[in-house]
């Protein structure tokens, strides 16, 4: 086998298990421990992959591409945002961040007459042909795992804004490290977004509680809303209740 194509099937194997030994990719890949210790040097130092006890694991905090990302748990996604788009009212000015959940909400928004502040490329162009729509868009670099724009200035354009809701999406959450995010360049929009905003509504699957990014950008009992597609398990439920954070369950 050509050693580029071992390698990237050893990131995909990686990834579909999470964690594996060395000892496990020398007998899956009939190859030398050497020859594994070079190959997955070569993806951490990439950041593709990270080094724990005894064998490597998947490095959660690498951003995973926009297509890659949105492919995964559709359904659970288009029900979240569905739940979510409930609460966007004529006359709101809304922020919504670039992650493919709150992207699936254009469809059931797009007949609202509200004004909508964002810096998801993706989401501006589904717009335009929506009159009804009023558009602020946050300009910087194009973040192509992202589809969208950052900046670490641009987030001082929200400070003039009176922003009602928010809906904001993460790389992963826990009740330690709150509400995480992959991008260094998009926590600081992030953030302040969630600072501005008078409700502060967060899109997650399931697959993102227990996990985190790089970079927190605000704490669990900042957000007003958590809007999932299964029930988190007791731990989250008390915290929601202590915290006056209104749990959803899309359904």
């Amino acid at each position: 086998m050509l050693k580029s194509k071992r390698i990237k099937e050893i990131q995909e194997y990686v990834h579909q298990h999470q964690t594996v030994s060395l000892d496990e990719l020398v007998s899956v890949f009939d190859v030398s421990k050497n020859t594994i210790r070079r190959d997955v040097q070569w993806l951490v130092e990439r950041g593709e992959i990270k080094k724990v006890y005894g064998g490597v694991a998947v490095n959660n905090s690498t951003l995973v591409s926009f297509n890659d990302r949105k492919t995964k748990n559709q359904k659970q996604k288009e029900l979240i945002a569905k739940e979510a788009a409930n609460f966007v009212e004529d006359g709101d000015i809304i922020f919504i961040d670039s992650g493919t959940t709150t992207l699936e909400m254009f469809e059931y928004i797009k007949h609202k007459d509200i004004t909508i502040i964002t810096n998801n490329l993706t989401f501006i162009f589904n717009c335009l042909p929506h009159e009804n729509l009023d558009i602020i868009s946050i300009g910087g670099a194009l973040e192509r795992k992202t589809n969208s724009f950052a900046s670490f200035k641009d987030s001082n354009l929200l400070q003039t804004y009176n922003i009602n809701k928010c809906f904001m999406a993460s790389t992963g959450i826990s009740i330690t490290n709150g509400v995480t995010n992959a991008s260094p360049l998009e926590s600081v929009l992030k953030q302040t977004a969630v600072e501005r905003s008078s409700e502060v509504y967060l899109l997650i699957d399931h697959d993102k509680f227990n996990k985190h990014g790089l970079i927190t950008y605000c704490k669990l009992n900042q957000i007003d809303y958590l809007i999932t597609d299964l029930d988190p398990g007791t731990e989250y439920r008390e915290y929601a209740l202590q915290n006056d954070i209104q749990l959803v369950i899309a359904r």
